[in-house]
């Protein structure tokens, strides 16, 4: 299968939902007891090293594995934004990514250090995730039209995807002002977090006037590997966790959760945005159509 899809006119990188190897069809009966074939996504082990030291086996997609490899070892800060990277081998047979790089590394105890994280399909961090964290300033002049987010959810939501064709499926999505660049998938957010990471960094892309969106929940891994990237921007059509809310006002990151047509919620950095549409509801706080209280409520009915 090529790594590379065709992309969408508007974007750089989109998904390609009908690729060979993404999907399997599976028959099963639906709710009437008819048979149906669904497609479902697949799950590929693929064991990571950093020159000669084996690192960790994720279960991911299978796409894009040289820029999830170079990705998850920046964001594990096994990567510096200096080291030049020599070669990136695949060995599809044995499901082994090895990225090389001309300084020498071990990282035997910082490995040590594991976190199971809040991640789909079981993310791994390693070491101390926050050994760079304070160091990093984001940059204060960049903004947020709240007009954008119509325009954006809109291209996103729209794009055809393994999310809408099978499910099960995560999204992330580089964009710069109202304009989606890169949109990749997998299993879990962190790597598709991962692989827009390594994309950047192999394509030397800048990251300061860029605006981070994930389908997923903001947690605190979403907090900290955004900040990594050096991306002042974050933004989600789901909700926050309280100790992501307090890692993003830490870091100056602004932080936009519960995005959804006009409306959306900013918990941190919201100095960088521009409020520049009429939603015509009250200020205050906002319910959603389809919060768990919402929801709630038309079910007592």
């Amino acid at each position: 299968m090529s790594d590379k899809p065709q992309n969408a006119p508007s974007l750089l990188i989109a998904p390609e939902p009908d690729a060979e190897g993404l999907t399997q069809t599976v028959s099963g009966l639906n709710e009437a007891g008819a048979p149906i074939n669904l497609p479902v996504v697949t799950e590929k082990p693929i064991t990571l090293f950093l020159n000669n030291q084996e690192i960790v086996t994720s279960m991911t997609l299978g796409d894009w594995v040289p820029e999830l490899a170079v990705g998850y070892f920046l964001n594990q800060n096994m990567l510096r934004q200096d080291d030049q990277i020599t070669s990136v081998d695949i060995d599809d047979d044995l499901g082994v990514c090895i990225v090389r790089t001309a300084r020498e590394t071990d990282f035997e105890a910082k490995m040590k250090r594991k976190i199971r994280t809040s991640g789909c399909a079981e993310g791994t961090a390693y070491g101390d995730m926050m050994e760079r964290f304070d160091d990093i300033k984001l940059a204060a002049d960049a903004r947020f039209k709240a007009s954008w987010l119509v325009g954006l959810s809109k291209a996103i939501n729209t794009t055809p995807s393994l999310y809408l064709s099978a499910g099960a499926i995560h999204g992330c999505v580089l964009c710069k002002a109202h304009q989606p660049l890169v949109y990749m998938e997998d299993i879990g957010r962190h790597n598709a977090v991962d692989k827009i990471a390594g994309w950047m960094f192999l394509n030397k892309v800048a990251s300061q006037d860029k605006i981070f969106y994930t389908t997923g929940r903001l947690t605190t891994e979403m907090v900290i590997k955004t900040v990594q990237m050096q991306i002042p921007i974050l933004v989600s059509r789901s909700g926050f966790t309280a100790a992501a809310v307090e890692l993003a006002r830490a870091a100056d990151l602004t932080l936009i959760g519960r995005a959804k047509g006009k409306r959306f919620i900013a918990l941190a950095g919201e100095q960088r945005i521009d409020f520049d549409i009429e939603t015509g509801g009250e200020v205050g706080d906002v319910e959603f159509a389809d919060s768990p209280s919402r929801q709630r409520a038309q079910q007592d009915k």
